[in-house]
């Protein structure tokens, strides 16, 4: 249910993730299990949360429409000032337990209008909406990190935790559908 869509052409920057996994470790300290699979999966990980926690919800935190800038352009492999899908989202097993803070960033002209209202409803996981139009994607991970927490995370995690974080872009017909950061934080997921 994607439009066919005329890209730029472009490079993609596809990271070795069990590489970058354990330089972390290195960096960082231990890593739990779960973690290394959070950061290193090419799969869902909404279905990796249910798995872990139970049935995941979403609480859509902000979600707006904006004009690509230089950077996202690239990124999405599409013109500037194109349009995208800004969403920012909070995935939680209970509304008192935050789980993960995800931004996506879609192109609006590579969706159609089933794609779209799914998108657009807010409170539905993309993974789920992928799910549910049969949707034969791939996740290519770009980046694996650390970074400390900006004061919005702090407020939702209620943590001054250092943050764990994977950038990644899920690829339909070869091109980045939608770009993808997933953060939470290291003392969550422990075993």
């Amino acid at each position: 249910m994607v439009k066919e869509y005329q890209s730029i052409t472009m490079t993609r920057k596809i990271i070795n993730v069990m590489e970058k996994v354990n330089e972390l470790e290195k960096d960082i300290g231990h890593l739990s299990s779960a973690q290394k699979i959070l950061l290193a999966t090419d799969g869902s990980v909404t279905t990796i949360l249910d798995v872990l926690k139970g049935h995941i919800d979403v609480n859509t935190l902000i979600q707006e429409f904006r004009e690509s800038d230089e950077e996202s352009a690239k990124e999405l492999g599409i013109a500037k000032g194109d349009t995208i899908n800004y969403r920012g989202v909070i995935m939680s097993h209970k509304p008192e337990e935050p789980l993960i803070h995800a931004i996506s960033l879609t192109p609006i002209d590579k969706l159609d209008n089933n794609f779209k209202e799914d998108l657009l409803k807010a409170d539905i996981p993309i993974g789920r909406i992928l799910k549910k139009y049969n949707i034969e994607s791939r996740r290519e991970v770009t980046h694996i990190g650390a970074e400390e927490p900006n004061e919005e995370l702090k407020k939702i995690f209620k943590t001054d935790s250092l943050m764990l974080t994977r950038t990644y872009n899920i690829i339909y017909r070869d091109e980045v559908l939608i770009w993808i950061k997933e953060t939470f934080p290291y003392d969550l997921f422990k075993e």
